[in-house]
Parts: structure tokens; C-alpha cells; sequence
């Protein structure tokens, strides 16, 4: 059994695991589980992977819903949703149309599937689903950003009386856009898990991810989205140096590992 199953989360409080790049679980009081974007892959070129092994044996850990931002390898990946499906049958998954047709396609019956589209709102028990644009299906021509591949999903979970936002990937200018901030902000998270990078360009920079958390009230931020990749890691101190004080609380959480967060 995976230790986050059997962690404790007080009323009023979530526990957030972190298993490397985007890859988060959920939990509150009652013992309800979410994994966010789970990308668990066994084949792991050391030119490639930074760990060896995957971070979850998927059978470990008993999962209530699956969420997905969008149908990229590293946050639909069908080898990990199989697995967890294998073990887990009863399993729900949320994500966008083309994260539910690949699954579809790969066997999992389609009762068990759920497609999210910006607006939707879905009440699973106590916890509550709102989903948001992380990058906008037409681009942003102005700014030389062309339109994505995908449709890219952002979701504030509400959840043991938290409100957690999950990035997924964003534009890189994300915090520019009032248009995009907007509807989020009117939720008001209490913690943002922020997909971020210092020179990629297809992501916030660190200062665009700073900006992005204190736009919308923030109390604190997770970042995501390292760790996993040779090539595509950072240092999280250098983010969390960024922000501002009385702003927003920058909390990097230690590789597959949990905290508990109360707002």
C-alpha cells in the first residue's frame, strides 16, 4: 500500500502528493483520492529520465477519479491509465476530448469516461470539478503563439475545503491575460500547482508564474512540471526566490513526497 492511502488529513485540510513533473494526488478527510495528470512510464532511458524507476506501482495506490489537462504523453499516458484501470476498475476520468477518445480507443469502457470542456462543472460527492483554459484554442497571433495541438484544460479542484488550482501547461504570457485570469480569480484558490519553466518559452517564466499566483490571490504556490525530464528540469529554489514578501507562499514539495495543506 502506498503511504499517501493511508495518511491523515484533518477536516478543513488536503494532502497533496507530488510525484514529479506534472503528476499529483489528492486527498481529503473522508480518504477520497484524485490523481492529476499520472505519468508513470516503466520504459526509462537514463539519457532521458532523471529516476530510473517510476515514482507509483499504480496498484498501490486506490484511486476514486482520474483528472487530465490535456493529451500529451506526459499528462495522458495511456500506459499509466491502464494500469490504474487493471487495477482499479471502478476508477472515473476526466479530462478533455481528445485525453477520453484515446483511452476510449485503448479499452476503458466509456461509462467510466467523462469529457471536460472551459465552463463545465462537475460535483463528485463532496469535491467539485471547475475547468478553465490553459491555453487558448485559437493561440494568441498577436504574440506569435500559435494554436495548440491539443485543447489544454486548467481545473480548480475544490476539495476538504480547499480550492486547488492545477495549471496543466499555460501560455507563457498566462499572466498577461485577463481574460483567462478572470474566471479563476473568481474562485479564488487557496494554492495553485503551477506548471513553470526558466527558459523554455512554451511555459510561464518564473517571474510570468510569480506574477500569474499573485494576480489571482494566491496563498500559496506548488511548482510543477520537473524532475522527471534530463533536459526539462530546474531548480525550484530560484522560482520560490521570486516572490514577493506578504505574497503568496511559495511551497516546493520534496520529490514523491506529500504535504498537508491547510488554507
Amino acid at each position: 500500500m502506498h503511504p499517501f492511502q493511508t495518511l491523515s488529513v484533518p477536516q478543513g485540510a488536503v494532502g497533496i502528493h507530488w510525484f514529479g513533473q506534472n503528476s499529483f494526488a489528492l486527498k481529503d478527510a473522508a480518504g477520497t483520492i484524485i490523481l492529476a495528470d499520472p505519468y508513470f512510464p516503466h520504459g526509462r532511458p537514463a539519457d532521458r529520465f532523471i529516476h530510473a524507476e517510476p515514482p507509483l506501482d499504480e496498484s498501490t495506490l486506490r484511486v476514486n477519479y482520474v483528472f487530465l489537462t490535456h493529451n500529451h504523453r506526459d499528462h495522458t499516458c495511456i500506459e499509466s491509465l491502464l494500469r490504474i484501470y487493471a487495477a482499479f476498475p471502478d476508477v472515473r476520468y476526466f479530462g478533455p476530448p481528445e485525453s477520453t477518445d484515446l483511452m476510449r480507443a485503448n479499452g476503458i469502457p466509456a461509462n467510466l469516461l467523462m469529457t471536460v470542456i472551459v465552463g463545465d462543472k462537475a460535483r463528485l460527492g463532496s469535491i467539485t470539478l471547475h475547468a478553465f483554459w490553459s491555453k487558448p484554442p485559437a493561440g494568441v497571433p498577436e504574440e506569435g503563439i500559435k494554436p495548440p495541438d491539443v485543447r489544454h484544460l486548467g481545473y480548480v479542484v475544490e476539495i476538504g475545503g480547499v480550492r486547488v488550482y492545477i495549471t496543466g501547461d499555460l501560455i507563457n504570457t498566462f499572466a498577461e491575460h485577463d481574460e483567462l485570469l478572470s474566471p479563476i480569480a473568481r474562485l479564488m484558490p487557496d494554492i495553485g500547482l503551477l506548471t513553470t519553466h526558466p527558459t523554455e518559452g512554451e511555459f510561464p517564466f518564473f517571474a510570468g508564474s510569480v506574477k500569474m499566483a499573485v494576480k489571482l490571490g494566491l496563498k500559496a504556490a506548488v511548482p510543477a512540471h520537473y524532475a522527471c525530464f534530463v533536459k526539462r528540469t530546474y531548480d525550484p529554489k530560484e522560482w520560490a526566490a521570486l516572490f514577493p514578501s506578504g505574497g503568496p507562499k511559495p511551497i516546493t514539495i520534496p520529490y514523491n513526497e506529500a504535504i498537508i495543506y491547510r488554507k
